[in-house]
């Protein structure tokens, strides 16, 4: 799949995001931090990683429509990418 290279920065930074946040959660488990306050930000990483998959899948699905044939000929025809959509949701 052929990704716009606007849409790779935006996934890296999202995922370099994600990092962070969970490095953070890691930290307040071991400071002991209040369980409300854990599962908010792991509720908040887990939402992030959702986005960097639908952005991924968004673009792929765009690709699979501008160039039918290219997609499937590289193996992600347009329901291989709705496919990888559903897993998301």
């Amino acid at each position: 799949m052929d990704l716009p290279d606007d849409t790779v920065a935006d996934v890296i930074r999202r995922l370099r995001r994600v990092e962070g946040q969970v490095r953070g959660i890691q930290q307040m488990l071991t400071e002991g931090r209040d369980c409300r306050d854990v599962v908010t930000q792991l509720s908040a990483a887990n939402k992030a990683l959702e986005q960097a998959g639908f952005t991924l899948v968004a673009a792929g699905l765009t690709w699979c429509l501008e160039d039918p044939e290219r997609s499937a000929a590289e193996g992600y025809d347009l329901v291989d990418v709705q496919k990888m959509f559903t897993k998301l949701a």
